[in-house]
């Protein structure tokens, strides 16, 4: 989905340009700290995991003997498989500066967890079998796998601008990482189109995180409050956990801004063809058809095409009434979509499908003008138009939280110089 949404912001850029990320402050929140004795009496090697690295060729790599490599990995399989070692991605060994002896290992896995398999000391009760009474304890050692929360160091970051032309190209020039740009657009994608929806003058604000290890920036973090002025309609969302199954982004009066579907099923050029109840002439066919209840959406054949809610595969495959390749799910019993035309379906009937997640690609299947995805909705048996559709929010925070909720957001209000009427 982050993927499709950059795509989307540089696409916009050749219709809508957006531009002038400013005012950037920085308040750090955590200082760096000074070397551990740990630190000083063990040394890191790096090795980086390169195409068609497997993690023995890694430790072969490193000098490490297949004993030991074979031990390690099987010490880890419960806590994590290390055959899935990401490309890019690098191995920490960690070895006794005395003794040369390797005493752990640590693999990110995520931006948020590593694998941590170290060499640790464990008390063993003596016993003096020919008096059968207790004796000193000795020790021993073994291989213990943990997964462990990475710590950053925080820096709350605020960014705000008025938009001539891109946002990602802005945010380059500015040398703003384009992933908080990705992420502002992740945010706003129930509300705001990127595709279509920007207009110059249009503002945007938000406050985020910046993530160091070691005094080094390594990435952006959350979005704490963004501010979207799109042709004079604000939406704003501010991050607030209100409950482990409540955490999201809530607008100022605590209503989630995440809707129950997407505003658009894939990253497309333009609207080939809106939705009518009135007859329509196809040139392709040469006369009219009775209405296109649909919204058209022009896009490269290839293109992804996303389920805009979750919900139930009715049925994925082969229509002979035109559609070509469809696919229809059932969201809840007042909604349904429908996707046509698509060159391949890698969904099934009866498969339970996410928000957002890949169900198809656009093609030109069945009666097409031209490679686009044909995007129908259904609200309780009637085709209504997609784009004018007032869809519900998502839960909203309790109202005995609200005060708590207010009291979170008021300095993101004041960052952004939001003033509410």
């Amino acid at each position: 989905m982050k993927k499709i949404l950059l795509s989307l912001l540089i696409t916009a850029a050749g219709v809508m340009f957006w531009y002038a990320l400013s005012n950037q402050q920085a308040f750090t929140v955590a200082a760096d700290t000074p070397p551990s004795v740990e630190q000083l009496t063990t040394r890191t090697e790096k090795i980086e995991i390169t195409d068609g690295s497997t993690f023995s060729t890694l430790m072969t790599q490193a000098g490490v003997s297949p004993a030991l490599t074979a031990e390690i990995f099987e010490v880890a399989q419960e806590t994590y498989d290390l055959s899935k070692i990401r490309l890019g991605r690098t191995v920490d060994l960690i070895y006794d500066i005395n003794t040369n002896q390797l005493k752990e290992l640590i693999y990110q896995i995520d931006s948020e967890e590593e694998l941590h398999v170290a060499l640790t000391t464990k008390k063993i009760a003596g016993v003096d079998t020919e008096n059968a009474t207790s004796t000193e304890p000795s020790t021993t050692t073994e291989w213990e796998a943990t997964i462990v929360s990475i710590e950053y160091q925080i820096e709350i970051t605020t960014a705000s601008g008025t938009i001539e032309t891109s946002m990602y190209e802005a945010a380059l020039k500015q040398e703003i990482d384009e992933r908080a740009i990705i992420e502002l657009a992740t945010v706003f994608q129930w509300s705001v189109d990127f595709a279509m929806d920007p207009r110059v003058g249009d503002t945007f604000a938000f406050v985020y995180e910046k993530r160091f290890r070691n005094g080094q920036y390594v990435m952006p973090g959350k979005i704490l409050a963004g501010r979207y002025v799109n042709d004079g309609t604000p939406y704003d969302a501010f991050y607030f956990a209100e409950s482990s199954d409540n955490t999201g982004y809530f607008d100022h009066d605590g209503n989630s801004v995440q809707k129950i579907f997407l505003k658009a099923p894939v990253e497309y050029r333009y609207i080939s063809s809106g939705f009518t109840t009135g007859p329509r002439y196809v040139a392709q066919f040469q006369t009219y058809t009775s209405s296109h209840q649909a919204i058209d959406y022009a896009a490269a054949a290839g293109t992804p095409i996303r389920s805009v809610g979750a919900g139930t595969v009715v049925s994925a495959g082969w229509n002979s009434q035109g559609y070509g390749y469809l696919t229809t799910i059932r969201h809840n019993a007042t909604y349904s979509t429908r996707y046509a035309h698509q060159s391949r379906i890698i969904i099934k009937a009866g498969q339970k499908v996410e928000q957002g997640q890949i169900i198809g690609y656009v093609g030109s299947t069945g009666f097409s003008t031209g490679p686009h995805l044909h995007y129908e909705m259904i609200k309780n048996g009637v085709k209504v138009n997609p784009l004018r559709e007032v869809l519900p929010p998502g839960k909203a925070i309790a109202e005995e939280n609200l005060s708590r909720f207010q009291e979170v957001i008021a300095p993101y209000l004041e960052q952004l110089g939001t003033t509410l009427e």
